[in-house]
């Protein structure tokens, strides 16, 4: 309990320490919660009209009426495409044919080209998309404006959990995950650097202290922070994003605290094994940057090679993830919690006993 106290006391006392567990925190919060996102909005496209036609005017009011392109550039020729997308002052070009409106009128296929902007892979599928919706959209209007059969098969889609696909309700929750990493691992991991650097570590080695009261010690501080923090963006997420919360409470804080323990452990195993307070950060980058990336934050983990899915199986984040975004939105069982929750308490004990080792190791 001394210790307990002490570690509150060092991280309370100090202004510079407060400031860095609760501004960057919220801060990144808000950062990510509105800059981290896959949509494709406010699209700026050019229109090449070389028809002229009824149906061809009637496609550019489509783009023009669609909310997603926000620019729309009227070019004369060809040779105006090149230059934009090389400028990247479009994402995409739509090249009307001539003979476009004939066409259709006769009962023939229409062609229409769409050129895009191959550097800007992932926005160009997703605008992609949306023109293919425009288009069908308008040979349906075609076929009923001409008397002709529907087509064969039409896509109805609906979204469970996330009807409006917002993608904030993804982004957010995991943000809990994500930024309680990196506060759990710089406050853990620099912990124990920082006692031998200011000395006071050889005097908790002589303390009455065992290493295991000092790991529970230096812990459960962290921990406390850790929820103080979970909590805080849990609610900007609930009254500030107005993301939906279907869950259970107790089973999203069981699995924080687990995740929490787990991310303790790997930050005490660092601190440990850390000389000094630049090794501890050094060591946490380089645990927190491929973490974030084989969570499933920014990828999915399906679309990893098999062996790389099976190593992601000892990073807490991705276990996390999947416990607060199926509390969030899909109001996740028990038994689906307790899946990804094991794993958390797994990685744990062998981290937490670890670094008890490794402190057994140092008092010899």
């Amino acid at each position: 309990m001394a210790l307990i106290v002490k570690e509150l006391v060092t991280i309370l006392r100090d202004r510079r320490s407060r400031m860095v567990l609760i501004g960057p925190p919220l801060f990144q919060l808000f950062l990510f919660g509105f800059a981290a996102t896959l949509e494709v909005k406010n699209v700026s496209l050019a229109i090449l009209d070389q028809d002229h036609g009824y149906w061809a005017r009637e496609l550019t009011r489509r783009f023009a009426g669609a909310p997603i392109f926000t620019t729309i550039r009227s070019i004369p020729g060809m040779a105006d495409i090149r230059p934009l997308i090389d400028r990247q002052k479009v994402i995409l070009v739509v090249n009307i044919p001539q003979h476009f409106s004939a066409d259709i009128k006769a009962g023939r296929p229409a062609k229409v080209q769409v050129i895009l902007d191959g550097r800007r892979s992932n926005a160009s599928q997703i605008v992609q998309g949306y023109v293919a919706v425009i288009v069908q959209n308008l040979d349906r209007d075609i076929a009923r404006a001409q008397g002709l059969p529907p087509p064969p098969s039409v896509i109805v889609a609906r979204n469970w959990f996330n009807p409006n696909l917002i993608y904030r309700w993804f982004t957010v929750p995991n943000l809990i995950g994500t930024i309680g990493m990196v506060l759990g691992l710089s406050v853990t991991a620099l912990s124990i650097a920082r006692e031998r650097e200011i000395g006071t570590f050889d005097q908790l080695l002589v303390s009455p202290l065992t290493p295991t009261e000092i790991i529970i010690g230096k812990t459960i501080p962290s921990l406390l922070v850790g929820l103080l923090n979970g909590t805080v963006f849990l609610l900007i997420s609930k009254f500030l994003f107005e993301i939906p919360f279907t869950g259970s409470l107790l089973l999203l804080y069981a699995g924080l605290t687990l995740y929490l323990l787990a991310v303790i452990g790997i930050g005490l195993f660092i601190s440990a094994l850390a000389q000094t307070q630049q090794q501890a950060f050094l060591g946490s980058f380089v645990f927190i940057a491929p973490a974030i990336l084989l969570s499933g934050f920014a990828s999915p983990v399906e679309n990893m090679p098999d062996w790389l899915q099976t190593f992601t199986l000892i990073n807490p984040l991705r276990h996390f993830i999947v416990i607060v975004n199926g509390l969030f939105t899909k109001d996740m069982p028990f038994e689906t919690v307790l899946t990804n929750a094991w794993p958390l308490a797994l990685i744990a004990l062998v981290t937490m006993t670890s670094a008890v080792w490794l402190f057994h190791r140092s008092m010899k």
